[in-house]
């Protein structure tokens, strides 16, 4: 055998034994889903763990939407590949669901279907960034989000609002913490972790703002059916139609719908824009399961009725857990207007003794409320703001009353 020489041998500058890259190692586990795996973990063990964790509607999907996904899987043609972007049904189902129901006129040059709303953020972001370029992003914020930043070499700056300000961002935040390489203002409303929504004015007000700053801005839809009390949640571009060419709106039919395993969702922008992320999409995933295509379809092409029952059922269950929640002393619990989820401040509880242990961190007293009450909540760490704890409360009524009603009696007791 002919020894090699020195010369000649590969380097060994970067580390051999390194498994993982390091783009990938700094990405977070999304909080939701492990506190959401370990619950039903639980469960499957046999505890009778109340699980207020995902994001999830507890309705199953319509009748008539899945009844169009049965049909379309005795046809042939969906067997094979379709174009990456998405069916040109569905493309076409989306402007005029989109027209409907916000009032933003695009083509189908201007959608991308996405494998869900997080492939739609994240090719979104991978689009429109370079390495170093910021992004905006109010805090609390949904887990994915920095992620999906990062991923995309870009840098999240948190803009926080507290439960004093109804979690709203101000635009002077905005300002103060735009620097000459922010690109991107992240906005969503209705909100998750909170359930806020911004009024109309305040919503035209930042819009402004970001088209004076010359920003670009990502707008996340996903909730736009679940509002209550009267609260409205429109579109920035269409308060601001001058932004419409810096403007990428993300929204898909999880939340509405019941669909979140279908996995399907959209972005709609400029269409170089659009062009661009297609062509990622292309190399990562081709296109979105024709069945799951054929279901959103006839999602966006029928009435809402069903959209109304279950905001009807997430609007009682609502002031239900806000009413429970503030019978707890050291909870501050503002009324969501959106969404499906509450987000209290519970700094109140912290350092206090609870069952004789202390909780010093709002993640300390998730564990603690897992473990003493069988009760599933995240903490605020996973969003940004620590002090907080989230709960969807898209799960059956008696659950709800149920798992509330295990808080008020283990942290009732709280001293």
């Amino acid at each position: 055998m002919t020894a090699v020489s020195s010369e000649s041998a590969p380097s060994t500058t970067a580390p051999a034994d390194r498994r993982i890259s390091r783009r990938i190692a700094a990405i977070a586990e999304s909080a939701t889903l492990a506190v959401d795996a370990k619950a039903k973990a639980l469960k499957a063990a046999g505890k009778p763990v109340i699980v207020f964790g995902a994001g999830e509607p507890d309705f199953p999907t319509p009748d008539f939407i899945v009844e169009a996904a049965i049909a379309a899987a005795r046809v042939p043609a969906m067997h094979r590949y379709t174009p990456a972007g998405g069916l040109p049904a569905l493309k076409e189902a989306i402007v005029a669901k989109t027209a409907r129901d916000s009032g933003l006129s695009v083509t189908a040059a201007n959608v991308l279907v996405t494998n869900g709303g997080k492939q739609a953020i994240y090719e979104a972001f991978a689009t429109m960034l370079d390495p170093g370029d910021e992004v905006l992003v109010p805090a609390p914020y949904w887990t994915t989000y920095p992620e999906a930043i990062r991923l995309a070499g870009g840098v999240p700056v948190p803009v926080v609002a507290d439960e004093q300000s109804g979690y709203l961002v101000s635009v002077g935040q905005l300002e103060a913490a735009r620097t000459p390489r922010t690109k991107v203002l992240l906005f969503c409303s209705p909100s998750n972790p909170t359930g806020a929504v911004y009024p109309a004015e305040q919503v035209e007000e930042i819009g402004r703002w970001a088209l004076d700053a010359g920003l670009w801005v990502l707008t996340d839809e996903i909730y736009e059916h679940l509002t209550y009390g009267g609260a409205v949640a429109p579109s920035m571009p269409v308060l601001v139609p001058e932004l419409a060419d810096r403007c990428v709106v993300v929204n898909g039919v999880a939340k509405t719908y019941a669909m979140t395993g279908w996995r399907v969702g959209w972005l709609i922008g400029p269409a170089d824009v659009v062009k661009a992320a297609t062509n990622l999409q292309s190399h990562a995933t081709s296109n979105v399961a024709n069945v799951s295509q054929a279901a959103a379809i006839a999602a966006l092409s029928g009435d809402l009725a069903a959209v109304a029952t279950m905001r009807e059922a997430f609007d009682r269950r609502r002031k239900t857990i806000v009413a429970m929640l503030r019978e707890i002393p050291g909870i501050a619990c503002p009324e969501p207007q959106g969404a499906f989820y509450v987000y209290p401040s519970v700094k109140g509880l912290l350092g206090r003794p609870i069952a004789g242990r202390t909780a010093h961190s709002s993640a300390e007293l998730a564990e603690l409320i897992l473990e003493e009450a069988e009760v599933a909540v995240v903490p605020g760490e996973a969003f940004g703001t620590p002090g907080y704890v989230r709960m969807s409360y898209a799960l059956g009524d008696d659950d709800l009353a149920e798992g509330v009603g295990r808080l008020q009696r283990l942290l009732g007791s709280a001293e």
